[in-house]
C-alpha cells in the first residue's frame, strides 16, 4: 500500500505527454505479449490437429460429411489472464485472428483456477496409478 502512495504522488510530477507515451509503449507491449501467447496456443492446437487442417487427430467429427468441428476448451489460469482485461481482450482477438473466421469460434479460452496444483495432482496420481491399483482424488 505504502508503495502505491509512493508512486502515485511521484508520477504527479511526471509531464503529461511522458506518462501517454508510457500508456502506449505498455499498450505495445501488452499487445505483443498477448499475440505470442495466442501463437504457443495454436501451436499447441496444431500439433494436435485441434486446428481445423484435418490431422490425424483433427478436430472434426468422424461420420459427418459436413466435417463439423468439436469443441476444443483451451484452461488458462494465471493473473494475468484473469486481471487484465485488455491482455484477455487481445489474446482473444490474436487467436482469432490467426486461426481465422472458420475454426476461432469452435475454439474457447476458458479461466481455470489453481490450474497448476491440479496439473501436478494429476501428474502424480497418473504416475502413481502404475503401481497402485486404484487412485482416489480428493
Amino acid at each position: 500500500m505504502f508503495f502505491k502512495v509512493l508512486f502515485f504522488q511521484q508520477i504527479s510530477d511526471v509531464p503529461l505527454k511522458v506518462r501517454k507515451i508510457m500508456v502506449k509503449v505498455c499498450d505495445v507491449v501488452t499487445r505483443r505479449a498477448a499475440r505470442l501467447v495466442a501463437a504457443g496456443i495454436v501451436g499447441i492446437l496444431k500439433k494436435i490437429g485441434r486446428d481445423g487442417t484435418g490431422g490425424i487427430s483433427s478436430g472434426r467429427i468422424k461420420g459427418y460429411k459436413s466435417g463439423k468441428m468439436r469443441r476444443t476448451v483451451v484452461a488458462v489460469e494465471g493473473g494475468l489472464y484473469t486481471s487484465y482485461t485488455i491482455f484477455r481482450e487481445y489474446l482473444n482477438e490474436a487467436v482469432a485472428e490467426i486461426l481465422g473466421e472458420e475454426i476461432a469460434p469452435y475454439v474457447i479460452l476458458k479461466t481455470m483456477e489453481d490450474g497448476s496444483g491440479i496439473g501436478a495432482a494429476m501428474l502424480a496420481a497418473s504416475n502413481s496409478a502404475r503401481s497402485v491399483d486404484t487412485v482416489q482424488v480428493l
